[in-house]
């Protein structure tokens, strides 16, 4: 059995959290993550089919690209769909987790991985944060100074709340060492030394990164490990480093391709039934633009990234009349096949980091679209 937190922290190592759209519901939506789990199953969403499959299987934990609970829930009772499938699942102790927007977009992610089977070279965000993106996706720096027999502590109990990670590497901090002092009134408790006086203390500054969506959770835990009565500590916001995160990506093909070629490596790569385009048949297309999903939204960004083409799963038919417009063309291959892969690679990347466990991606879920 393998602790439900290490896979939670794989996960969000794989996919960071701060990632995610501010409107995204993602991480561990139902279950304890002090429990354990032998089994793992990821799937696109949750269905009654899939969620029986887990049941079934005996999973721990289902690792669902849709969430769950999407939206505001007043009761869960079994009498409805979903109610009734997530009866079931609570029932068995099946942990359900979602990390939907921060995989589609987190490198090695679900963008990335698309890119990947078509051969794109030179890739980047397609779609950059700029400064004044929502919070979830800034991050800070927490600088805390630390006496020697706190250190260890307080760097677990900061860790474990979310701070720490920088890309695929987790627990990373910088420490240095110095002496910091302090005058203690006559109401204080110092934890060290006495009141009255002015003390000397040896201590350590330790950094770490922090999401700003987890900054409450780290500074909390960080004045629970603490032994002084009021540790002293500093948090600097952070800007993102340009063009390094962001929405869908942008790359180039080996050479230029007729659009209904490309199409047909398209169906070819992503295992689709069927592959609906916008624009010429013989159009020849090189830049290549990629929205996981349903990113129609995203026409304008990919026009001003001069794209050739655009490959998302859906885009309502306005967009495609934008598009059309703007001489760039859509290859649509269906929202479940632009994301099943990666769903797929997500179960190949937990067993690779942990190969006692069993994991799969769901075999009982299917496009529901024929």
């Amino acid at each position: 059995m393998t602790p439900l937190s290490d896979i939670l922290a794989c996960l969000q190592q794989l996919a960071p959290l701060e990632l995610a759209a501010e409107w995204d519901n993602v991480g561990l939506l139902m279950g304890d993550p002090a429990a354990s789990a032998a089994r793992v199953m990821t799937c696109l969403t949750l269905t009654p089919e899939s969620a029986a499959e887990a049941v079934d299987q005996q999973a721990g934990l289902v690792v669902t690209h849709h969430p769950i609970l999407f939206r505001p829930t007043k009761r869960l009772a079994a009498t409805n769909p979903e109610g009734r499938m997530l009866w079931a699942l609570a029932r068995a102790g099946v942990a359900v987790y979602s990390p939907h927007t921060a995989w589609d977009n987190a490198p090695g992610g679900i963008n990335d991985y698309l890119a990947q089977r078509l051969g794109l070279t030179q890739c980047s965000p397609l779609a950059p944060h700029r400064d004044g993106a929502p919070a979830a996706h800034n991050k800070c720096k927490i600088a805390v100074f630390v006496p020697d027999n706190d250190l260890e502590r307080i760097m677990d109990a900061m860790f474990s709340a979310g701070a720490g990670v920088i890309g695929q590497y987790s627990e990373c901090s910088y420490r240095l060492s110095g002496t910091g002092t302090f005058f203690g009134s006559d109401a204080s408790n110092p934890a060290v030394g006495r009141k009255g006086l002015r003390e000397e203390v040896s201590e350590w500054r330790l950094e770490v990164l922090c999401p700003e969506a987890r900054l409450a959770a780290v500074v909390g835990a960080m004045r629970t490990a603490h032994s002084y009565e009021e540790p002293a500590f500093d948090i600097y916001p952070l800007r993102s480093e340009p063009g390094k995160n962001g929405v869908g990506r942008i790359g180039t093909l080996p050479q230029a391709t007729p659009l209904e070629e490309f199409a047909q490596v398209v169906k070819r790569q992503l295992n689709a039934a069927c592959v609906q385009t916008v624009g010429a048949a013989k159009q020849a297309v090189q830049r290549v633009a990629i929205v996981c999903g349903s990113g129609g939204e995203f026409v304008q960004d990919a026009v001003a990234q001069k794209a050739d083409v655009l490959l998302t799963g859906e885009a309502r038919f306005h967009d495609c009349l934008a598009a059309q417009a703007n001489g760039l063309a859509l290859v649509l291959p269906g929202h479940y096949a632009s994301e099943r892969g990666g769903v797929e690679e997500l179960a190949r990347r937990l067993h690779e980091r942990f190969p006692n466990l069993e994991v799969w991606p769901s075999k009982d879920e299917h496009d529901p679209i024929r």
